[in-house]
């Protein structure tokens, strides 16, 4: 199923030219409905937003820059993965220059390497990109940047980790800060829909780019975002918050988890003592072999870690061997400990 035009949107334009007369104008419904979203939200400034254009990043940026005057900057990351990827440089760079908003970007290469999905590469690609920016640009000043994913996101988020059969990191959803090589990353518009985004465009008559690889529903993001969300937001319209309720339920229980991970691998020892884990409930086993193996940069499937518990039980003389691969590492027994080779 397409979506329907935007009349505020464009697609193959270069709208280089922006009618700002509507700023200067007090703020409508919509608007200032954006504009409340980011009142809990202080950064350290100077603040980045990452900025594509499109009508999410758009409406942050503007809330942004209306909030904190000439502490933003803007950030566009060039994936390279379509023709109109260079339009869409021109138009950020336009409107950032109509706001006076210093602006950069950046070309990556986001195409993706066997087995892994075109979505995760770019996404990995996206983030390492907007860190180095930071790293380069400003005189190294700006430590903090804004995203602009909103509830729509995370429903879509959820769903996707639903569908796999995630844990409870997976259905904590997106989380709304984190840091990473440096950079604080913050999601402040994620009690807003796409609906509330574009309709604060509209009122401030701001044009943005429609990015055409959205409506291409062989992405299983897009299906959802296509078929699956709207459904559901027609039969519960307040689904948006009743999940970000839960997400948050789920990242606070996981919270609990890492805790007593903390606490069993203090008991157990790192490296893990065998005998010391045997003495720990099977559910608890798992939890702290995750967070040993998180420790050093693993992470097993469902699989792998309960062919790990289950040679785990079965360890109960000297002689006995586990052996089992955990990405590019395989765990072995070493004495009377697990240990970990490359």
């Amino acid at each position: 199923m397409a979506a329907s035009p935007i009349p505020n949107s464009t697609l193959g334009k270069k709208p280089l030219v922006f009618d700002l007369s509507n700023l200067s104008k007090p703020l409508g419904t919509h608007a200032q409905r954006v504009l409340n979203a980011l009142s809990g939200f202080e950064p350290e400034l100077p603040l980045a937003v990452a900025y594509s254009g499109g009508a999410d990043s758009m409406a942050l940026l503007w809330a942004c820059h209306t909030k904190w005057p000439s502490q933003v900057r803007a950030v566009h990351v060039h994936h390279g993965l379509q023709v109109a990827a260079d339009e869409f440089v021109s138009h950020a760079k336009a409107f950032c220059d109509s706001m006076q908003i210093p602006f950069a970007w950046i070309k990556v290469n986001a195409k993706h390497a066997p087995g892994q999905s075109p979505e995760d590469a770019a996404r990995i690609a996206r983030y390492e990109a907007l860190a180095e920016v930071l790293s380069k640009e400003w005189d190294h000043k700006v430590k903090s940047i804004a995203l602009g994913q909103h509830a729509d996101d995370q429903i879509e988020t959820l769903v996707l980790a639903l569908s796999r059969g995630a844990g409870l990191p997976g259905l904590s959803g997106m989380r709304p800060q984190w840091e990473s090589a440096g950079v604080c990353f913050y999601r402040p518009l994620l009690s807003l829909s796409s609906k509330d985004l574009r309709a604060c465009l509209s009122e401030l008559g701001l044009t943005w780019i429609e990015d055409p690889s959205n409506l291409d529903e062989s992405f299983t993001r897009n299906k959802i975002r296509a078929r699956v969300v709207p459904s559901l937001l027609e039969c519960f319209p307040e689904f948006g918050a009743t999940l970000a309720r839960s997400a948050l339920h789920i990242a606070q229980a996981q919270g609990i988890l890492d805790e007593v991970a903390l606490g069993d691998l203090e008991l157990v020892g790192n490296p893990p003592q065998i005998k010391k884990l045997q003495t720990l409930s099977v559910a608890r086993q798992g939890n702290v072999l995750r967070s040993w193996l998180k420790l050093e940069g693993c992470t097993p499937s469902a699989a792998q870690l309960q062919e790990l518990l289950s040679q785990l039980d079965a360890c109960r003389t000297r002689g006995h061997r586990i052996h089992i691969k955990v990405g590019t590492k395989m765990i072995e027994r070493q004495g009377d400990c697990l240990g970990l080779l490359q």
